[in-house]
């Protein structure tokens, strides 16, 4: 298919700041509605990957027909490759036993691999120029990679690091807020950054998660897992209805890996 004959507005939304608090809380949610599924409802880790993954396939697809940006569909599909990513690492890391450090370095590698092949395939990996369904594929699968990897890695430094859920956020948000001082005050490529940032959220949203709803003895305040779930999906909801949620611009430009 031809460029022109592509809308002139992403399926995808723009990257702003709000963007990046409802990608949080939905990384949060992740965290706290998987465990929801895997324990507190104790359907176990491989239960509930086979749960969110078929709800992610069945999203994915609904999100790759359709022919504009939808807010609830996109949010909800994240929300479901987080659920899904969370379910898969423990599953991962737990049950297959192979720990944080190997559950976190093979997924890296799946993380890179997915975006080194999209990059060799399209010539670019940048956001903006997702504009037909292969790309948007590369989009979602890099997508879910990293919402899985992003688990291993903060229970990871959380537990095994002997950080604690704090003390892993912290570092995991000192890192975010690295991040955005290169963002504004350095030439670095945005798309080397966005990804970055992209992975980034998800151990931190984690560590919150597991903060909210761990025993006291543990670390955490040891909320209600549907509690926490509940207030969390509610605080998505009202930044999209309250939050301009606006498609991005997906004019085409050169493919290369980021400006």
């Amino acid at each position: 298919m031809r460029d022109q004959d592509f809308p002139a507005d992403s399926k995808l939304p723009a990257v702003t700041l709000g963007f990046w608090i409802i990608k949080i809380l939905a990384t949060t949610l992740g965290e706290t509605g998987g465990d929801t599924v895997s324990m507190t409802m104790n359907l176990g880790y491989l239960a509930g990957t086979g749960i969110f993954l078929t709800l992610l396939l069945v999203l994915v697809g609904v999100q790759m027909a359709a022919r504009r940006f939808v807010p609830s569909l996109y949010w909800l599909t994240i929300i479901a490759s987080t659920m899904a990513g969370t379910t898969m690492a423990d599953f991962a890391t737990r049950s297959m036993g192979i720990g944080y450090a190997g559950g976190s370095a093979l997924l890296l590698v799946c993380v890179l691999g997915s975006l080194l092949t999209w990059y060799r395939s399209l010539g670019s990996v940048a956001v903006d120029q997702v504009r037909d369904s292969g790309t948007e594929l590369f989009y979602w699968i890099t997508i879910t990679f990293s919402q899985t990897l992003g688990t291993a890695l903060g229970d990871w430094l959380a537990d095994t690091g002997g950080l604690g859920y704090v003390g892993a956020g912290t570092i995991f948000g000192a890192l975010l807020a690295g991040l955005a001082l290169l963002y504004l005050f350095t030439p670095a490529s945005r798309v080397m950054l966005f990804w970055a940032a992209f992975i980034l959220t998800r151990p931190l949203g984690a560590t919150v998660g597991d903060f909210l709803d761990k025993p006291i003895d543990h670390g955490g305040l040891d909320f209600s897992r549907p509690l926490a779930s509940a207030v969390l999906a509610g605080a998505i909801v009202l930044l999209i209805l309250t939050v301009p949620q606006r498609a991005g611009s997906s004019a085409p430009a050169a493919g290369r890996l980021g400006r």
